[in-house]
């Protein structure tokens, strides 16, 4: 499987140019002459660059709910465990069905998104979290406290699918990569605040301290509502609302030159009119993903397929219990054993900012690459220095280095890559829907792995878990090195174009070529070679 690799074209639709070096051309060829207008230009550049900024920073918001949940749960359960006197399976249940409650959300977020718009899902998302974690703070018993499990679970799954879709939307298509990656950015910091939180509040009582972590989740609820009312809906959703005024006024606060909106506006009114079936008979959404077109089909393998590989290389076994990893290696003092989970929360957060840098210049698959082959080698020698040598100080210090090194590889490339990819490959009328199936099979292998770590550590030791994981990782680098193409550069229209027009390649390159925008005129079908 491949994709076709296409030369610069200057013919498209009104015989606009577009292309993954176009971009700078177009900008510069509208300056003005005079130094006034250059100005202006300038002017007006910095200003859209920072607005887009300030919205995919406060879309990505509820993405630390999410990470704050996971980070903080690591250190809670073991006061949860001593004040509630649950059992192993209990505490495995507790952590991992956050994620499998949370596809539910995946599930409802989609079709939610398609009808009250990206933004306002985002505010529901808040809302049921704050409810969620409200419960669990005030829980007098367990069964209290996974009701409000469950609610932070559909919380979680309804934010964490729309905040990439809502940011690859309003994003130019240079800074697409960077923009959509703030969600595992949040996430990260999210994950070190719970980590800091767990080691903060630890002196209390048992039956207070886990309490006081929990609610601290509630802050950032609080920072989203505000963030409401500063965000614009997202121009691609209006345009299918055919609202074209309200999307053309986004479009000007997003894109640098009134050409350049004129251009994406025209490119996202063909492909909606293309999607709300002005050249093929209409389908229903359900219909299209239960059976889809050869096109569609390879989009869902490559997107669900990351998604899973990102959590069954066991992730989140590394994040939810570190502190289980540092005992099989010799910690045994609890104070001690959270301070180490600083260190890898530190490490996983300082390490998305690599991606950040390189994911626009160096592109996804070669992130993915770095990210899938360091990873593997850390989870086998993770495996190795548990299995093969006996508790100490040597072994605590390699598996802390491991451990980190392990979260490091994950941030630079499969974190967030995964979502940047899913936000993008999808065509505009089934992208929230797609996503969120993405989304369902990241939640569910996520609970998966959450829920039977514990289990599979004591069939196997410690050990031989991340020896199975490494296994895995393996095979994403497969995965990645034979189904995910580049896509940087690109606009979402043309992502589209490029799954429709792929042939059988020869050789290893996966490229996206330029793509000519008179084809979405051309095509007489949504999704059919």
């Amino acid at each position: 499987m491949g994709f076709q690799q296409h030369g610069n074209s200057e013919l498209g639709l009104s015989a606009i140019a577009l292309g993954s070096k176009n971009e700078y051309k177009r900008m510069h060829s509208d300056l003005p002459e005079g130094d006034d207008d250059v100005l202006q230009q300038e002017a007006r550049r910095n200003s859209t660059r920072k607005y887009v900024i300030a919205c995919a920073t406060f879309a990505s918001l509820n993405n630390v709910l999410l990470g704050y949940d996971v980070g903080v749960m690591s250190g809670a359960v073991i006061f949860i465990k001593e004040d509630l006197k649950i059992s192993e399976v209990k505490e495995e249940f507790l952590i991992g069905i956050l994620s499998v409650i949370s596809l539910l959300g995946s599930l409802g977020g989609g079709r939610t998104s398609d009808i009250i718009g990206r933004k306002w899902t985002m505010a529901v998302a808040a809302v049921i979290f704050q409810m969620g974690s409200l419960i669990m703070t005030l829980a007098p018993s367990f069964s209290i406290l996974m009701v409000g499990r469950f609610l932070a679970g559909v919380g979680i799954g309804f934010g964490g699918l729309i905040a990439p879709i809502y940011i690859a939307e309003i994003s130019p298509n240079t800074t697409r990569g960077f923009l959509t990656t703030f969600p595992e950015i949040f996430i990260n910091l999210g994950i070190l605040l719970g980590y800091v939180s767990n080691y903060a509040f630890s002196g209390f009582s048992a039956h207070i301290n886990w309490r006081i972590m929990l609610a601290v989740g509630i802050l950032p609820s609080v920072f989203i509502g505000f963030a409401l009312f500063i965000i614009p809906e997202s121009p691609r959703w209006l345009v299918m609302q055919n609202r074209i005024e309200e999307a053309r006024s986004v479009l000007l606060k997003t894109n640098e030159s009134d050409r350049e909106v004129e251009e994406r506006l025209a490119e996202i009114q063909q492909a909606a009119g293309l999607a709300n079936g002005e050249h093929y008979e209409e389908k229903p959404v359900w219909y299209e993903l239960l059976f889809p077109s050869p096109s569609l089909r390879r989009m869902m393998i490559t997107g669900i397929g990351i998604q899973c590989f990102q959590q069954i290389s066991g992730i989140d076994a590394t994040v939810y219990y570190s502190p289980e990893i540092f005992k099989a290696a010799g910690i045994e003092d609890n104070a001690k054993l959270l301070a180490a989970t600083v260190a890898v929360g530190v490490t996983k957060t300082v390490f998305i900012l690599v991606a950040i840098v390189l994911i626009d210049k160096k592109g996804r698959r070669p992130l993915l690459f770095v990210s899938t082959i360091g990873m593997t080698i850390c989870l086998f020698s993770i495996g190795v220095s548990l299995s093969l040598f006996p508790k100490g100080s040597f072994v605590i210090a390699l598996a802390i280095v491991l451990v980190c090194g392990n979260v490091a590889f994950f941030s630079v490339g499969l974190g967030p890559v995964c979502w940047v990819l899913t936000s993008e490959i999808f065509p505009l009328r089934v992208r929230a829907q797609a996503s969120s199936l993405g989304a369902v099979g990241n939640r569910v292998c996520s609970g998966f792995v959450a829920m039977s770590f514990l289990s599979v550590s004591r069939a196997i030791t410690v050990g031989g878990a991340f020896f199975l994981f490494a296994a895995i990782s393996s095979l994403a680098i497969v995965f990645v090195y034979v189904l995910v193409p580049e896509t940087k550069g690109k606009s979402l229209e043309q992502i589209e174009l490029m799954f429709k027009n792929e042939h059988k390649r020869q050789g290893s390159e996966i490229e996206l070529g330029d793509v000519e925008v008179q084809q979405l005129v051309q095509d007489k079908t949504v999704l059919t070679d």
